[in-house]
């Protein structure tokens, strides 16, 4: 995965937590309680310094294992960062048609209390922020791992978190408006692409370490006609996070994932909303 799959990643999880940060800043301003700014900033800045300190852990803590151990925690962490991708994927389509009235109900049940607030934002933000260094550290790892460069994945997301505070700024501000239900959609989709590929290839660490099966057991092979650093290779590799050569238990996974989330995923977007029921006619008063 390069700049553009990191980009909608740090988008996606940078305009959640800025969506949830600019609602409570909102409310506690129009609801006359700016005194509590403060905490809301304080738990944004502990959820920052958080995941931080989690990406260090995830980019320095495996050096000196074996070669097998480092494949092992590369692959599970892949597989359980495509998860949590997968969950926050489904989570906004649901909720963002109602993420704003739920926070106000949240806030109000806070009142004053002096740590309700910060554990609230820190909580939103510090969730987004985890998901997001544990699904950059994959991709990182994936293209270092492919010869390429690693500074593409981290400069993607940082990009995408940048264009997420400002979307977050000026919809605080009243300047945008834009449908969240169809923007997480489409980006929802293509996201489904990007998460199958980190799995994969969370499944390839797995079969290198001897977890599972089947490392020379090759689906296909296609690095002759489309090389990995061709321009058409680079291009896939970017864009559907292909890879010119897999196994079979990578290329089923990878199909099977698509199959099966982008299904469900299809069918939450679509789902309408119950109808409402029509009112009962009042009956006609008895006479007399």
């Amino acid at each position: 995965m390069d700049v553009l799959g990191n980009f909608l990643i740090g988008l996606r999880e940078g305009l959640e937590a800025s969506l949830i940060v600019s609602i409570l800043v909102a409310y506690l301003v129009k609801s006359g309680r700016r005194h509590q700014l403060p905490r809301v900033w304080a738990g944004v800045g502990l959820a920052v310094a958080v995941s931080l300190g989690f990406g260090a852990l995830l980019t320095f803590g495996p050096r000196g294992l074996t070669f097998s151990a480092q494949e092992a925690i590369g692959g599970t962490l892949s597989i359980v960062a495509v998860g949590l991708v997968t969950w926050m994927i489904f989570w906004m389509a649901g909720a963002s048609r109602t993420i704003a009235t739920d926070l106000r109900h949240r806030v109000d049940a806070a009142g004053d209390n002096a740590w309700s607030l910060p554990l609230i934002a820190a909580l939103a933000v510090g969730r987004e922020g985890l998901e997001t260094a544990l699904f950059i550290w994959a991709a990182t790892k994936a293209a270092a791992a492919e010869g390429g460069s690693t500074t593409g994945p981290l400069l993607g997301a940082l990009l995408g978190l940048a264009v997420a505070i400002g979307l977050g700024f000026a919809l605080y501000a009243g300047a945008v408006r834009i449908n969240l239900g169809r923007f997480f959609a489409i980006t929802g989709s293509f996201l489904i692409v990007v998460a199958a590929g980190v799995l994969a290839y969370g499944v390839h660490d797995l079969q290198e370490a001897g977890f599972l099966p089947g490392l020379n057991n090759l689906a296909y092979d296609v690095s002759a006609a489309i090389p990995p650093g061709s321009l058409v290779g680079t291009l896939l590799k970017g864009v559907f996070n292909f890879s010119p050569a897999a196994t079979v238990l990578e290329t089923a996974v990878w199909v099977a994932y698509v199959a099966i989330v982008g299904t469900l995923f299809v069918r939450t977007v679509r789902r309408k909303a119950p109808p409402v029921p029509k009112p009962v006619a009042a009956s006609a008063h008895a006479s007399a």
